[in-house]
């Protein structure tokens, strides 16, 4: 199973907003701005998990696809590829900590977000602000069960390792462990697509709403 989840662009901002918002009070639109650049920056960990998380689940699937070749015979080569790949699934499981604890970070900061909607003056800014904000909460929330399946993926996939390395274990019990594998990376797959789906949603909402706001931006992603 080989995961890659979508990012939250970056949008920088024409030097013109960042020098007046040093020099007076700063205004709903400019403080949404940078509400919505500190989450960015709140997910720099997030991205930096995705590359290595998909090269440790290649590398988890060569060894076991060699397992699976191998069988129950070859028992000592199938115990020493079984041990090889419990420390990589130790290993994804560092990553997607380490992605859930950005995500939580992101949220955090996202969440200042509602007062400074509240005090728009323009209703259509404010109507799309608020419908900004609740595409980001759904991805939030998407996340979270991504991350409750991602985590008892990795739980399941340990006991599969475990029972390799179990000389005695009944063909029927391996399969029973693949089929609940299977299935939790089913919901997997599922939960990550309606995330990418919901990150490219708000990426595409947050640069009309800046557009839209007068600010004149480019983005980089």
């Amino acid at each position: 199973m080989v995961i890659r989840k979508s990012y939250i662009i970056l949008v920088y901002l024409a030097g013109v907003l960042l020098l007046t918002g040093c020099l007076k009070q700063q205004t709903p639109v400019e403080k949404m701005y940078k509400v919505l650049e500190n989450v960015v920056a709140s997910e720099e960990a997030f991205e930096a998990q995705q590359d290595p998380l998909v090269e440790l689940e290649k590398k988890e699937k060569e060894i076991y696809d060699k397992i699976i070749s191998l069988g129950m015979k070859e028992f000592e080569e199938v115990t020493k590829l079984s041990n090889e790949a419990s420390e990589i699934v130790d290993q994804r499981k560092t990553h997607i900590e380490k992605e859930e604890e950005s995500i939580k970070a992101s949220e955090k900061e996202f969440k200042a977000l509602k007062p400074i909607i509240e005090d728009l003056k323009n209703p259509a800014l404010k109507e799309k602000s608020l419908q900004l904000y609740e595409i980001m909460i759904e991805r939030y929330k998407i996340h979270s069960e991504l991350y409750l399946y991602y985590s008892k993926a990795i739980e399941l996939d340990r006991e599969l390792y475990a029972m390799f390395k179990n000389e005695n274990i009944q063909l029927d019990q391996l399969e029973d462990q693949i089929t609940k594998i299977n299935e939790i990376y089913g919901k997997v797959l599922e939960a990550n697509e309606k995330f990418n789906e919901k990150t490219k949603r708000y990426n595409d909402m947050k640069l009309s709403l800046y557009k839209e706001s007068g600010l004149e931006v480019k983005v980089k992603e």
